[in-house]
């Protein structure tokens, strides 16, 4: 196997792990990574509302169904959804209360996982991997 295949098959299995055990800690709140991003991505907005376009621009996961998962996120409650009252055709979404404090009750339990995986590396080997990884994304 040539080394820029081995490249690959490393980063995608890596993909994988970290995603499973990411998803391992979102099971209990029944979120799904996409749907945590959006709450992250709203909590990041410090009380303000963002439209669906600012939302889908910001999604680590682009081909995400944005609608899809704003009415997911509505269903339990965790945002709101209202229209804009200076332009009709524009979606405005909110998180709540409760959306916060899942964010918060996940928070710990996240920056532990991050800091799991980073552990493994020596501080030297943590920047030159990020370095290495945005350089490799760098496809012409």
């Amino acid at each position: 196997m040539d080394d820029s295949k081995r490249i690959v098959l490393n980063i995608l299995y890596t993909n994988n792990v970290i995603g499973d055990k990411f998803l391992d800690i979102l099971k209990p709140y029944d979120l799904s990574g996409e749907q945590y991003n959006v709450l992250r991505i709203l909590r990041g907005q410090k009380g303000n509302p963002a439209n669906m376009c600012v939302i889908q621009e910001r999604m680590i996961t682009k081909n995400s169904n944005t609608t899809r998962l704003i009415d997911k996120l509505l269903l339990k409650e965790l945002v709101t959804r209202n229209v804009c009252p200076e332009n009709r055709r524009k979606i405005e979404v909110e998180i709540t209360k409760k959306g916060l404090n899942i964010l918060l009750e996940l928070d710990p339990k996240v920056k532990e996982y991050e800091e799991n995986f980073a552990n493994n590396l020596l501080p030297e080997e943590i920047q030159q991997l990020i370095s290495l990884l945005e350089k490799y994304r760098q496809v012409k």
